[in-house]
Parts: C-alpha cells; structure tokens; sequence
C-alpha cells in the first residue's frame, strides 16, 4: 500500500482550531455578519494545530444527488429516532450530522466493515454513491442569507455545516484517504499529538466544536472519551438559525395544557397564529409545515393519534408522503415552545442496527486509512439541541467518530551493558559461532 507520512508529504499549515469554518470548497473562510453576534470567550482556546491539506480538489457535485442523499440519510434517521431514544422521552438529533462524520471513516473502511456501515447509512457515502454527500453539503452550502419574512422584515438565515479530522501527528496514513477527504468533503487533517498529550487534543477538538455551534455544545468530548491509543477523531458540525416566515407574535403565546403519553396535561407556554400554512392529514395523522424565511428550510410538524405505533411503521416512503399531501391551507395553529438536547448512546445504537465490526478492534477494517495498525472506530459521540420560540428556530449538533488502535505496543525493556559480558558473532542459519569472546573492562584496541 502506498502510505505516506503527512508531516513530510503533505504541506503544513498553521490554522485555527476554533476560529474559521467550511465553506462550500471546503477552504476556511471569515465569518459573516450574517452568523450573528458571538460571545466573548471566557479563556482562551488551546494553541492551534498544524493542518495537513492534500492537493486534491473537491468533486463537482450533482444537484440531482442531493436528493438521493436526503432520501437515505431520512430513511437512516428515522430508524435511528426509534433506537436511540426511549419513545416517551423528549429526544432531538441530527441525521446529516451523524451521517456525515461517519461517512469520513467509511471513506477508509474495507470488506465486511465497508458492507455493514452500507447498509446502516443506507449506502450514502458507498462506492457507487459517492457523490451524494458531497451534493448534499454544496446545496445546503448556500442555503444562508438574509430574506425578507411576510411584514417585510429582514432577516437572517444561517445554516454552516462544518467537517473536520483531528489526526495523531506521528502516524502514517493512506494518501489515497487523505485524497478523498478533500474531495468529498473539502477538509484536511489537523495535526494534534494523542499519544503524549491527548488531554490538549481533546481540548483542541472541543474549542472546535464550541466555535462552530456558537457556544452551544462547549464539551462535546468529555474527559476519558479520547486516550493514547486515540488516532483518528472525525467531527461533524451543524448550526442552524432561521426566522419563521411568519413570525408568532409573542403577545399571543399563553398557556395551555399539554396532553401527555400518560394522559395527563401539563400547562405550557403555547404560540398561536392564523395563518397559510402547508396542511395534510391522514389515517391516524395531522401534519403542518411551518416555512422559514427564504423558502429553503421548513419545520414539519406530525401529531399522530397514537405516536408509538406511527414511529414503529413510519420510513422515507411514508414520510415523503405525508410531505407530498401537504396543501396551503389557512391554519389556526397552536404550538408550544420547546428547548430540549439528547446526548444518545450512539456507539451501542449503531452496533444494534447492524454497524458491528467498524467497533471491533478484532474484525475492523480500516486498511484504507492506514496502512501499519489495525484501527477501530472506539466511540461515536453525538449531542443536539434545539430551542423553538415565536421568532424562529436555533439549533445545533455534533457528531465525534472516535478512531483508535485496541493496545500501544508494550515498552522498550531496558538493558545496560554495564558489566562484564560475553559475546558471539554467529552464522544465523546454520547457527555456527564465528567468534566468541568476553569483555571484563571495554577497551579500544590501538591501532
């Protein structure tokens, strides 16, 4: 295999760990006014890291695979809801985010880890649909921007979606998976030393994320998820902030009850508005679609008669349904306000849809990354949270994918020849001494 070692091959850079985000090409680029105001950090982030850029460029995307992708990470998502969280407990999370940050380590995965994180991730980063991803994230690329909603207000919009590795400093790796981060997701490696100062990388990784979400999830690795036998930490971002296209007005919000699983109600603070929205209803269903400003992005919002027995039948198909019936339609609508994280065991979720061997130091394979230590995927850390008010919608995830090797090679035995010993130069194959000796007191012969 052709390895190479990225300190040497690849040029090295000093860039921001926290400071700068991906755009569409995936270079960094300023932040826009149109991000929004950020807080001023209480302390300052850990010093920078070293990034190793290939020389490949990013793949032209076809917009028609953007919605294949969509369709797949939809389906992976839906599925993922229903095994990740308990269905009486408020959950939120990011199926793009998830599938984006594991799609950088299926970039490298082999043989029956490669066909397992297929069919779990619904074939969105395989061989044959390798472009889909990259589609994806061009067409949400230029989603941000500044609209007007319906009283003619300007607005906001900002979606950024960032990618990142953080890898071990010393290792060699496959320059063919150095190429394909670059040309799927237009990102380079950071260069950070697990082996001796993991903490300072956990670090580094977390100022990251913190910077990308605007504070929002300032510790997405907590101590003890990253060691020295870490190499390899693939990081996804997601932020999301967007105005309703008609905006609630906060003088109508009152409190009403909330009917809960159990049959009881609680009194919550409710939004209410008259106004056109996206409507359908169905056997045992009603949906709305409440529109951002810009036409892009849209809440859709499903309130099912029975919500366990509709999460256990619903998929894309019959999500994409529902979508499709939706009509404009003059709603009286009545929706609480809600703020709510999920931090779900990822790791344990994804080995019982059938991800098994990328967790098993024994029969992963990820031969396309590097070619000298038999990695694993170790942990997949991921946290979202969502705030929901009259104005419009914030939100944020996180997804870590945790590579690493299953022990360090034990350490070097120490041994000092620092007293009398005997020697021999001997033929190896046959086994002959050619010489034999003893040294009591070392001497340089003269002469």
């Amino acid at each position: 295999m052709n390895a190479l070692r990225i300190p040497v091959a690849l040029t090295l850079v000093v860039a921001l760990a926290a400071g700068c985000a991906s755009g569409p090409s995936g270079t960094p680029r300023a932040t826009s006014p149109s991000d929004g105001p950020r807080p001023a950090k209480t302390t300052p982030p850990p010093t920078a890291p070293g990034l190793a850029i290939s020389a490949i460029s990013r793949a032209p995307a076809d917009p028609a695979d953007a919605a294949l992708a969509g369709g797949a990470i939809n389906d992976f998502g839906l599925e993922l809801l229903r095994e990740a969280t308990a269905g009486d407990e408020n959950a939120v999370l990011s199926p793009t985010s998830i599938a984006l940050a594991l799609a950088m380590a299926r970039l490298g995965a082999r043989g029956e880890t490669a066909t397992e994180m297929d069919e779990v991730l619904r074939e969105v980063v395989s061989e044959e649909h390798a472009g889909w991803l990259n589609a994806l994230d061009a067409a949400l690329a230029v989603r941000s921007g500044t609209f007007q909603d319906r009283g003619g207000k300007d607005v906001d919009v900002v979606l950024r979606i960032a990618n990142s590795a953080f890898a071990e400093q010393d290792f060699p790796w496959e320059d063919a998976y150095l190429d394909a981060l670059a040309s799927s997701f237009g990102v380079g490696v950071r260069l950070v030393d697990y082996q001796t100062d993991f903490e300072r990388a956990r670090l580094l990784i977390n100022a990251w994320v913190d910077e990308q979400t605007e504070r929002r999830i300032p510790e997405l690795l907590a101590q003890g998820t990253v060691d020295n036998l870490t190499r390899l930490v693939l990081v996804n971002a997601i932020y999301l902030k967007a105005a309703w296209l008609t905006p609630f007005e906060k003088g109508h919000t009152a409190s009403q009850p909330f009917w809960r699983l159990d049959g009881s109600s609680i009194d919550v603070p409710t939004m209410r508005l008259t106004a056109g929205f996206g409507y359908a209803d169905g056997d045992g269903w009603r949906a709305v679609e409440l529109p951002y400003v810009g036409g892009s992005l849209a809440m859709t919002v499903i309130v099912p008669d029975d919500l366990a027995a509709f999460e256990a039948s619903v998929d894309q198909a019959a999500f994409a349904e529902i979508v499709a019936a939706l009509e404009s339609q003059r709603v009286e609508l009545s929706l609480p306000k809600f703020g709510i994280e999920s931090k779900p065991p990822m790791k344990e979720v994804l080995r019982e849809m059938g991800m098994d061997r990328a967790f098993d130091p024994d029969r992963a394979d990820f031969s396309g990354i590097t070619p000298v230590e038999d990695l694993h995927i170790s942990d997949v850390i991921h946290q979202a949270n969502i705030d929901v008010d009259e104005e419009g919608t914030e939100a944020v995830a996180a997804t870590g994918v945790i590579m690493g090797i299953t022990s360090l090679p034990p350490p070097p035995i120490p041994m000092r020849v620092d007293r009398p010993f005997l020697f021999a130069v001997r033929d190896v194959p046959t086994g002959a001494i050619l010489f034999l000796g003893r040294v009591t007191e070392p001497a340089i012969r003269a002469g």
